[in-house]
């Protein structure tokens, strides 16, 4: 069974794969406050698949398979520069690009410090929660096209994508309201939260200082820098 049918089979028929109208990227901020309630659902949906028969953690691989038995396994190794492939040997960065290797090493540690608030949260992300990759007909559909890096871990991991993406839209603080309204409670949201935004943000980060795009980095720092702040004020 390819990666698409392994996906097929475990998400729920309120999961668009295939959808049809245009990136969500071109919402206002006052348009996706609107809809926002249609992204969470939709979120949920994705996490609510049942992943019965899938062990560990990571990326899927091609079947439909996880790397790592823990989370942190998952996150640290993530770092490594020792993996083959686009990565190996990326700490040569620090002295050839713009990252910083204070800024990393901090938020690194801010990221490992929480991981045990995500150990044991396994859930089916979608991983991949940006807004030119999420397709919406503008009013009450919205689906999820490219699910390459979807994977096993905190599903809250999507909340942090969006937000990376577009922090001035206020998504975690959207988020909360939501949840509250829905009653539904997530047990150390906040910790948690924070974990995977700065596991996402000095992921992204890294991409971006690894094709010199100096102007996004400038942009992911500060909202990262930001972010502690952010939460812990909800």
């Amino acid at each position: 069974m390819g990666k698409d049918n392994f996906l097929k089979s475990l998400l729920s028929d309120k999961v668009n794969m295939t959808p049809n109208g245009f990136a969500t990227d071109q919402l206002s901020a006052e348009e996706f406050a609107e809809r926002s309630e249609l992204f969470f659902d939709s979120i949920l949906d994705i996490s609510s698949s049942s992943i019965s028969g899938v062990a560990g953690y990571g990326w899927f691989e091609e079947e439909g398979k996880t790397e790592f038995a823990t989370c942190r396994a998952f996150l640290t190794e993530t770092f490594s520069d020792k993996r083959e492939g686009y990565w190996f040997n990326w700490r040569e960065m620090f002295e050839t690009t713009v990252l910083d290797r204070d800024f990393f090493e901090k938020y690194y540690k801010e990221m490992e410090d929480r991981i045990h608030y995500c150990e044991g949260q396994r859930y089916l992300v979608y991983n991949n929660a940006f807004f030119d990759n999420m397709i919406t007909d503008g009013a009450s559909m919205l689906g999820f096209p490219d699910w390459s890096k979807s994977g096993i871990f905190d599903f809250l991991v999507d909340i942090a994508n969006m937000d990376l993406h577009k922090p001035y839209w206020k998504i975690p603080e959207l988020f909360t309201e939501y949840c509250k309204t829905r009653n539904i409670l997530i047990p150390d949201f906040k910790e948690r939260f924070l974990c995977m935004a700065y596991y996402k943000g000095i992921d992204t980060l890294r991409w971006h200082a690894s094709i010199d795009d100096e102007c996004s980095c400038d942009s992911i720092v500060k909202s990262i820098s930001e972010l502690k702040d952010r939460i812990y004020a909800l």
